[in-house]
């Protein structure tokens, strides 16, 4: 098709897929069990991208996303020895461990990855509108 579209498009699917990552994290951001019922806090996970070259023309690849990383950082601790969740035995006695995941750069990264969806928006309508001035010079 038009290049320029196809390069705008790669990098909406890929700022979606961020944003679904982005909001798994926060929705599972007091989440201390694994779907088993094991004490196992939720990963927070990170959308990692790389160009495509197969889309895209003149030197401007696409984007693609690569992988889904989980985070290996180590839960937060909280005491909480009443929870259910809470560390048994052990030197975190009585301790939840809740998943490491910041709201702060959670919302930060949902920031970005909408205004990237909406700049890739505003591109497909410049080119898009390019095309239909050149058709409406050649016609």
């Amino acid at each position: 098709m038009i290049p320029a579209l196809d390069i705008s498009s790669s990098a909406l699917a890929a700022q979606r897929m961020r944003m679904n990552a982005i909001s798994s994290n926060i929705a599972n951001i007091s989440t201390t069990h694994n779907e088993a019922g094991e004490p196992i806090p939720f990963q927070p996970r990170e959308v990692i991208f790389e160009s495509d070259p197969s889309v895209g023309a003149f030197g401007a690849p696409g984007v693609r996303v690569k992988s889904v990383e989980i985070s290996q950082e180590p839960p937060r601790l909280k005491y909480e020895p009443g929870n259910p969740d809470a560390i048994k035995e052990g030197p975190n006695q009585g301790y939840v461990a809740y998943p490491n995941v910041d709201m702060m750069t959670e919302f930060t990264d949902a920031l970005e990855a909408a205004r990237a969806y909406e700049a890739n928006l505003g591109a497909m309508e410049i080119s898009k509108d390019l095309e239909q001035q050149t058709l409406k010079i050649i016609a």
